[in-house]
């Protein structure tokens, strides 16, 4: 990953911070000369892009692409996530599936390297890269394969708790920003200025991917046991939760509504350790006049490895995200796949000075959060 750029004006003068670290790969496709990479790169940092077509993850243009990354590269999951203190709660009264499950989790705690280092997090950090590659939106319910060529990029991510948040993502030298201040969550990009995620903030889904075990335990502490399968030879109990009609209805508008969004988690029998999560989401929107309708399901699942110890928590390093996008309805009937490999590169704990106004949204962009975003 490179963090500097050179200072091509002048040989002696200081090098430039990137604001969002870069894989050697994209450095070496920003541009063949130093001048040619030092406006690429200016204009990255200014999030100032052109809106040609673009070939990127198969899409038909620059917008597309930018839409295809914020689905990819910073969705949130369903449910709001309570930041408990004590990871417990109380078997009485619960059925056999949720006395399980609260079983597998504590069990998860326990790999991951226990409530004492878990209460110790205050904040957290981390730096990593991505690889995609896509598809083409093809019609029929076949199979569909990727393109050859993969997009590569790099993000930043800075959290304090489940509800206050910042993650900042550039590949192919487009740029898109996510965040949680507590009370709102948002996204902008490159090429749209910033929009607020209708319903009450939610965590990152990229927390979930092994990044935030604490997070990880009180998301799924609330589930059910549905039974056990089998992941890469590794037999798994499976952890289900499911978004009631209320949380779903807070996230609709007028045009579209959240049929169903289903979470699971696969537990290692032998390590406790989470090793896949999944969630698949239906929306179904308004078509034209008339009442007729399209319905978008979003299916992702995601392989979690390479888990390390930092500060005595158990942090997964790398892992591989797949998304089926499928649109049926009307006339329609397509279907795309998405896959995006990442590694984390570096990642610390209990930051110093990492106050709540790190996680207010951009000052330029304020006065454009009053609109409503849904995302797919």
């Amino acid at each position: 990953m490179r963090n500097l750029c050179p200072n091509f004006d002048n040989e002696d003068g200081l090098e430039t911070v990137l604001e969002v670290p870069i894989p050697e790969d994209m450095w070496t496709n920003i541009g063949n000369s130093g001048s040619h990479r030092w406006q690429n790169l200016r204009a990255l940092m200014k999030a100032q892009f052109s809106l040609d077509k673009s070939s990127h993850l198969s899409a038909s243009s620059n917008h597309e692409f930018v839409a295809l990354l914020k689905l990819i590269g910073c969705p949130l999951i369903p449910l709001q996530v309570q930041y408990d203190h004590t990871l417990t709660r109380p078997l009485k009264d619960s059925s056999i599936k949720a006395s399980s499950a609260k079983y597998i989790v504590q069990q998860y705690i326990a790999a991951i390297g226990g409530v004492g280092a878990l209460d110790s997090l205050k904040n957290m950090y981390a730096v990593g890269q991505v690889r995609m590659a896509g598809s083409e939106m093809r019609q029929g319910n076949d199979s569909v394969r990727l393109k050859s060529r993969a997009e590569v990029g790099g993000f930043v991510l800075w959290q304090k708790n489940p509800n206050l948040w910042e993650f900042e993502l550039v590949v192919s030298g487009f740029k898109v920003i996510a965040g949680s201040d507590g009370k709102v969550a948002w996204n902008q990009s490159s090429s749209q200025p910033c929009h607020a995620n209708k319903g009450p903030p939610r965590p990152l889904r990229r927390l979930i991917q092994g990044l935030d075990p604490r997070c990880t335990a009180n998301l799924f502490i609330d589930a059910v046991c549905v039974g056990e399968k089998t992941i890469n030879n590794e037999d798994c109990f499976l952890l289900k939760l499911e978004a009631t009609h209320d949380i779903l209805q807070a996230q609709n508008t007028s045009h579209t509504e959240i049929v169903r969004h289903t979470v699971w988690g696969y537990f290692s029998q032998r390590t406790g350790l989470l090793i896949k999560f999944e969630d698949t989401k239906l929306v179904r929107m308004k078509s034209g006049k008339g009442n007729n309708f399209i319905f978008w399901e979003t299916s992702m699942e995601s392989m979690i490895e390479d888990y390390r110890y930092v500060d005595d928590i158990n942090i997964a390093h790398g892992g591989k995200t797949v998304t089926i996008l499928y649109r049926y309805g009307v006339a329609h009937n397509h279907k795309r796949r998405i896959e995006e490999t990442w590694r984390i590169e570096e990642i610390d704990f209990n930051i110093c000075g990492l106050s709540m106004d790190c996680f207010l949204p951009p000052s330029d962009t304020k006065k454009n959060c009053g609109s409503v975003q849904h995302t797919m």
